[in-house]
């Protein structure tokens, strides 16, 4: 027998029940899977918190949203760029301060495909910097906030990785010696899968409240297939203004 336990004809959001009362933060929550995730999620009365990069993009999805499911839909945006930690500290001190429970943070931003290497404001390159770095900085600040809920991680990670290394380039983290976009990218996303399982682990051994998961988004016709030099070079990328993820996923849990 087929297993059906994900897709059209397994789980389905119909699945999902009531959410009134919970909030999720989602980055890169204005296009591609996070802009989905959000409507799905605002349909079953969640709250939605997005942090996103671009505030008038944001403002756009916020108001598509509130015209889908009423001006008394929970959406809001926080600006935030991953790529700057100064500024991922300050959209997370904005959300401890102004969203009281986390039932889940989806890591869902990213950037991919950077043909030219590139550092971050913080001197790291740029798709590491982006996709690991700065959602390790903002896991980190949102922990507490997240446990007190009993709530979850969710990190968009990609089977992508499995076309660069396999495995972490720690005597050349930024690349300065062989720089390619496709090994730069799959190092970016194995880093963020190294890390949901390592998070996971010392959660358990803690005896802390909470779980992390992990997704591979699957290959979607978004607009990353146009600013990454063609379906060839695609491995089912990422999300947010700055490169989009489809809809379709696959999750499980780590253990």
């Amino acid at each position: 027998m087929a297993d059906t336990t994900f897709g059209p004809e397994g789980w389905t959001p119909d699945r999902l029940g009531n959410l009134a009362g919970k909030t999720y933060v989602i980055t890169g929550g204005n296009a591609g899977a996070g802009l989905q995730a959000s409507r799905i999620l605002l349909s079953k009365g969640a709250r939605v918190v997005m942090l996103n990069r671009n505030a008038e993009k944001s403002a756009a999805a916020v108001a598509e949203l509130k015209a889908e499911f009423g001006e008394g839909a929970e959406v809001s945006f926080v600006r935030m760029d991953l790529s700057d930690l100064a500024s991922v500290r300050k959209a997370a001190a904005e959300v401890l301060a102004t969203v009281p429970r986390i039932d889940a943070l989806v890591c869902n931003a990213a950037i991919a495909q950077v043909p030219a290497r590139k550092l971050t404001v913080d001197g790291f390159e740029s798709q590491l910097g982006t996709n690991h770095y700065g959602h390790f900085v903002l896991c980190g600040m949102l922990f507490d906030r997240i446990e007190e809920s009993a709530g979850r991680i969710v990190v968009v990670a990609s089977l992508g990785y499995k076309l660069g290394l396999r495995t972490i380039q720690f005597d050349d983290m930024n690349w300065e010696k062989n720089y390619s976009a496709n090994p730069a990218y799959s190092q970016s996303k194995l880093a963020q899968m190294m890390f949901a399982y390592e998070l996971q682990d010392r959660i358990k051994a803690a005896n802390r409240n909470g779980e992390v998961y992990v997704c591979h988004p699957g290959s979607s016709a978004t607009s990353l297939i146009s600013t990454s030099g063609g379906l060839k070079n695609t491995v089912g990328l990422v999300a947010d203004d700055q490169v989009a993820h489809g809809p379709n996923r696959r999750e499980g849990r780590l253990s």
